[in-house]
């Protein structure tokens, strides 16, 4: 499936900044199963430098410096990509999970087994995980089972949450969006040992039947990539949906927990108090 991306994020602030710094992951990132046909960023005001490079977990990163006064600040990113991932290997092929935990303090894993600001180590987590996890099973088993048991679980409610809510309020309420349910459920596998990433980007939405797609109405998402051990690789689960990742998610970034790949962030001097706007187009090309 070949998508075209669009993301707008704008912003007006009540008195003007002088200086601006901004990290920007909003370039596609390129892999296996993900083609980028073509990506582009365009800014106003025209930053005066402007760097491309890539963040420690390989994301595309880019580096804004506005050295002008400027009283607003807009970012839009296109893309084009095709996205095909291939569907993970039968479950009974897979390790049993304790030996995928035994095995996960390589390069490659060792980041996403510890502990973060947003993804402490909680025992109810771990509690929680455990259910999926009995003793010897398949680790794809187990992770298919805690995908399904969390959207049957948790309860998607825009708006009783923040970026600053603790994962165990999540965890109790049982209520939240998908940056929530994605590390309550690193919190669980990383608590059994199982290395496990955050990942952002979008998922294509429908509009209900009879209605038509409203432009800039989709949402940045998030979902959980686990490692299922040496020669298995990872696979991409989307707990807020109950899915395997297959041709209706767009990879952005992935890091440890949301703060690793913020879509922008920025460090001012000046500005006060500000408005931000953000909307977000994923379709299918040749359906905008």
């Amino acid at each position: 499936m070949i998508y075209w991306l669009r993301h707008r994020t704008a912003y007006g602030y009540a008195q003007t900044v002088d200086l601006a710094a901004h990290l920007l992951h909003l370039k596609p990132r390129a892999l296996p199963g993900q083609r980028v046909i073509s990506a582009r960023l365009t800014c106003t005001p025209r930053p005066d430098h402007h760097t491309e490079t890539h963040d420690h977990f390989g994301n595309a990163a880019t580096r804004l410096f506005l050295v002008a006064p400027h009283t607003s600040f807009e970012v839009t990113a296109e893309s084009l990509v095709e996205v095909d991932f291939a569907p993970p290997p039968p479950s009974a092929e897979t390790l049993p999970w304790e030996q995928v935990a035994a095995a996960a303090h390589g390069v490659e894993t060792a980041d996403f087994i510890l502990p973060t600001r947003h993804v402490p180590l909680l025992a109810e987590a771990t509690a929680y995980a455990r259910t999926s996890f009995p003793p010897g099973r398949r680790v794809l088993e187990g992770l298919l089972e805690l995908n399904r048991r969390m959207r049957q679980d948790f309860v998607f409610q825009a708006g009783v949450t923040s970026i600053t809510t603790p994962i165990a309020d999540v965890l109790r309420d049982r209520r939240g969006v998908c940056q929530d349910f994605t590390q309550v459920m690193l919190a669980a596998l990383r608590g059994l040992g199982l290395p496990a990433r955050y990942v952002s980007g979008y998922v294509r939405t429908r509009p209900p039947p009879g209605q038509v797609r409203r432009r800039g109405a989709d949402q940045s998402h998030a979902w959980v990539s686990a490692w299922m051990g040496p020669g298995q690789g990872w696979v991409q689960l989307d707990p807020t949906n109950g899915i395997v990742v297959r041709d209706e998610h767009v990879i952005l970034a992935w890091g440890r927990d949301f703060s690793d790949i913020s879509p922008l962030r920025g460090v001012l001097l000046g500005g006060g108090d500000h408005r931000l706007s953000v909307s977000v187009d994923l379709e299918p090309e040749g359906e905008g």
